[in-house]
């Protein structure tokens, strides 16, 4: 009876994990450019008391065996880079990528970090930055001071209309860049994702060309969580929870009907 009461033990932590997940994907249900995560579950190891295939009779062998396994538990949280809704703004500062691809963002120690979030402003130098943290968008994109209108065409070409000038400026490009593995990205935060071995080296390209996808402005990718499925995922992580949480009761029980025979 010991042993139930560890593999039992496995299954409540396992739970806890998973719910632990399932929490921070609702908390981010408003969070613009999140990719929701879900729990990734293995067995654990097994106690081979008759191994398969093994010897039973000088002629005969064991069709089926007798292994006992040990529980549960959650080997990795994998990201969901599904698609997000659309969200329209008036913002020209707002920029989205419908399809594959990342905006590349640069961190004060000189790290180059991954975004869906397309949340961007300007700061006081004109530089097209982060709205949160004020991180600049690479490559970086300076805005002139009497600029009248600013346009991100579909592939990332920045161009501006300054004041008491009838033809448009050309700023910059902003690239796309993807993964071989988005999963293996490493996230830190602030909506931002790093490089890993996992996940493969960058590889930038032009918006709409050679599988990345393409640019809109004004427009905001929502996060990609859909809360009636968490809810469900939540119900059902909270009934497996309680039954393992049975287990422990009914092993309990029964070890004191023992003790008390005893």
């Amino acid at each position: 009876m010991i042993p139930a009461l560890w593999i039992s033990k496995t299954g409540l932590d396992a739970q806890q994990t998973n719910i632990s997940v399932t929490s921070n994907n609702l908390a981010n249900a408003s969070t613009v450019g999140f990719k929701r995560g879900r729990a990734i579950f293995e067995d654990l190891l097994y106690q081979k008391i008759n191994q398969p295939g093994g010897r039973s009779t000088a002629n005969g062998y064991l069709p089926e065996g007798l292994m006992i396994g040990a529980g549960a538990k959650v080997v990795a949280t994998q990201r969901q880079f599904g698609q997000g809704d659309v969200e329209t703004t008036d913002n020209s500062f707002d920029l989205m990528i419908q399809g594959r691809g990342f905006f590349e963002i640069e961190l004060p120690d000189g790290t180059t970090a991954y975004t869906r979030n397309g949340q961007f402003t300007k700061n006081e130098e004109g530089t097209i930055v982060t709205s949160g943290e004020g991180y600049p968008l690479l490559p970086q994109i300076q805005v002139p001071e009497n600029a009248v209108s600013i346009t991100v065409g579909r592939d990332g070409q920045v161009s501006v209309v300054v004041a008491n000038e009838n033809t448009s400026q050309d700023l910059g490009q902003i690239t796309v860049t993807d993964f071989i593995n988005p999963t293996g990205l490493e996230s830190i935060g602030d909506n931002l994702f790093l490089e890993t071995t996992a996940s493969g080296a960058p590889q930038q390209g032009i918006g709409g060309e050679d599988g990345m996808g393409i640019i809109r402005q004004s427009m905001l990718e929502t996060s990609n969580v859909k809360v009636t499925e968490e809810l469900v995922n939540l119900i059902q992580a909270q009934r497996v929870y309680e039954m393992n949480s049975k287990v422990l009761t009914t092993v309990d029980s029964m070890m004191g009907s023992l003790i008390q025979s005893v």
